[in-house]
C-alpha cells in the first residue's frame, strides 16, 4: 500500500503508523479481555474503556502546542518509547499475576492516551514536510487503509487468540510495536519543516492553544468543514453505537455471521482510503468534500431502508469508504492550508471539535434504542447526514471557486 513516489520518509511513516496501529488492535480488546477476568463489576470495566476516551477532549489541545514546539520527529519517537515502556510494564504485571484493576488498567488506558494525544498531533503536522502538498490526499489514504488493514484484518482477530494463549503475550507483542514504531520515526530524515519555527516567539501555553482556535474559526472554509465534520460524528457515533443490535435484530445477521458484516466496513474503509487521492485529484478537495457528504447520505439511508444482511453489508461498506474518504481529504486539505508553526495546534482543534458530539450521539442512541428499538436510529442518522449535506452544498459553495488552485 505504500508507494515510492511518496519517498522513503514517507514509507517509513508508515511502516512506523501501520505498526502501532497493529499493537493498539491487540492492546485494546485485551485490556476489556483483561479487566473481564479480573471484576465481573461493569462499572470498573466501562471505566477503562472511559479513561481511553477522556485524554484526547482534556489534553488535545495541549499536545497541539507541545506539537509545534519540539522536534517533531523526535516527539513521536519518545512517545512511542514511552507507550513501550508502559505496555511492556504491564505484560509483567500480567504474567506474574499482579493486576489491580483500577490502580492498574484505568491508569494504564489513560496513559497511553494522553502520550496519544501528543504522538496524533505531531505526527498530523510532521506529514507536510515529508510529501509534496499535492500528494498529501494520497498519502493520508495510504495511511489510514494501512492502518485498517493492519487493525481490522490482523490485529484485532489475533488479539483474542494471542489472550488465549497467555494473558500477558497481546500486551508484549503490543509493546515491541511501539518499540519498532520509534526506532522508525527516528530514522526519518530532518527537514527543517519537523521542527517548527524554534526562533519564533512563544508566549503563555494557553495563549498559544487561543492562537490555534482563533486561526481555526478564521478561516472560514477549514472552520466549516470542522463543524460538518462534528455534525457528521453525531450520526456515526450513534449508528456505531446499537450497530451490533441493528445487525442481529433488523437486518437479521446470524450471530455466527457478524464478523463477517463487520468486516464489510473495513473493506470499504480500505478502498475509500485507496480511492482518497484519486478523488480529490480528478474533483478538487473541496468539491470532493461535498460529493463525499452525499455519497454517504445515499448508503446511510440505503442501510436504514435494508432488511437483509448482504444489502445492508453493502450500504455499511459504502458507508464506511465515504466516511475514510471524508476524513483524508479534511485532514490534507487543513495540512496544505495551516502554517507550519500552527499545524499541531490548528489539528489537534480540528480533532477536538469534530470528536466533541461523538459522546452525544451515542448516548442518544442508546436511549433511542431503548425506548422505540434500533431501527429508528438508523432513520435519525440518516436524516442526520441528509442535513450536513445541505449545510455542506450551501456553506462550502462559494469557497469552491476561491479555493480551487489548492485543491489536489
Amino acid at each position: 500500500m505504500t508507494s515510492s513516489a511518496l519517498g522513503r520518509d514517507f514509507q517509513l511513516l508508515w511502516s512506523a503508523a501501520v505498526s502501532s496501529r497493529f499493537g493498539d488492535a491487540l492492546r485494546t480488546p485485551a485490556l476489556a479481555l483483561l479487566a473481564a477476568t479480573v471484576t465481573r463489576d461493569p462499572r470498573i470495566i466501562a471505566a477503562v474503556t472511559v479513561a481511553g476516551q477522556l485524554p484526547p477532549l482534556l489534553f488535545g489541545l495541549l499536545g497541539g502546542v507541545y506539537a509545534d514546539r519540539w522536534d517533531r520527529r523526535r516527539t513521536m519517537a519518545v512517545v512511542d518509547g514511552l507507550r513501550a515502556a508502559v505496555v511492556a510494564a504491564l505484560a509483567v504485571v500480567v504474567a506474574l499475576d499482579r493486576v489491580s484493576v483500577l490502580v492498574l488498567l484505568v491508569v494504564v488506558a489513560f496513559l497511553l492516551a494522553t502520550f496519544g494525544t501528543l504522538f496524533d498531533s505531531a505526527s498530523f503536522a510532521l506529514l507536510p514536510a515529508l510529501v509534496p502538498p499535492d500528494a498529501l490526499p494520497r498519502a493520508n489514504g495510504r495511511l489510514q487503509a494501512g492502518s485498517a488493514v493492519a487493525g481490522g484484518f490482523v490485529g484485532a482477530p489475533a488479539a483474542g487468540v494471542l489472550f488465549a494463549v497467555a494473558p500477558a503475550l497481546p500486551f508484549a507483542v503490543d509493546a515491541v510495536t511501539f518499540a519498532v514504531a520509534a526506532l522508525l520515526v527516528l530514522a526519518l530524515g530532518a527537514p527543517s519543516a519537523i521542527t517548527p519555527g524554534s526562533a519564533r516567539r512563544r508566549g503563555s501555553v494557553w495563549g498559544e492553544i487561543v492562537e490555534g482556535l482563533r486561526w481555526l474559526m478564521a478561516h472560514r472554509t477549514l472552520w466549516r468543514v470542522t463543524v460538518l465534520t462534528a455534525a457528521s460524528n453525531l450520526a456515526i457515533s450513534g449508528i456505531m453505537a446499537v450497530l451490533v443490535l441493528y445487525a442481529l435484530d433488523v437486518l437479521r445477521v446470524p450471530p455466527a455471521g457478524y464478523g463477517l458484516f463487520a468486516a464489510a466496513a473495513i473493506v470499504g474503509g480500505v478502498a475509500g482510503a485507496l480511492g482518497a487521492g484519486r478523488i480529490a485529484a480528478r474533483l478538487g478537495t473541496v468539491p470532493a468534500l461535498r460529493a463525499v457528504l452525499a455519497v454517504e447520505t445515499v448508503a446511510l439511508t440505503g442501510f436504514a431502508l435494508a432488511r437483509h444482511p448482504v444489502s445492508g453489508g453493502i450500504a455499511l461498506a459504502v458507508f464506511a469508504a465515504g466516511t475514510v474518504v471524508w476524513n483524508s481529504l479534511w485532514a490534507s486539505y487543513g495540512q496544505r492550508q495551516v502554517p507550519s508553526d500552527l499545524l499541531g495546534r490548528v489539528g489537534a482543534a480540528q480533532r477536538m471539535v469534530g470528536l466533541l458530539t461523538a459522546p452525544f450521539g451515542a448516548a442518544l442512541a442508546g436511549l433511542a434504542a431503548a425506548s422505540s428499538g434500533t431501527a429508528p436510529v438508523a432513520g435519525a442518522a440518516a436524516a442526520t447526514f441528509a442535513l450536513v449535506t445541505v449545510a455542506a452544498w450551501r456553506t462550502l459553495r462559494p469557497a469552491v471557486s476561491a479555493m480551487s488552485s489548492h485543491a489536489g
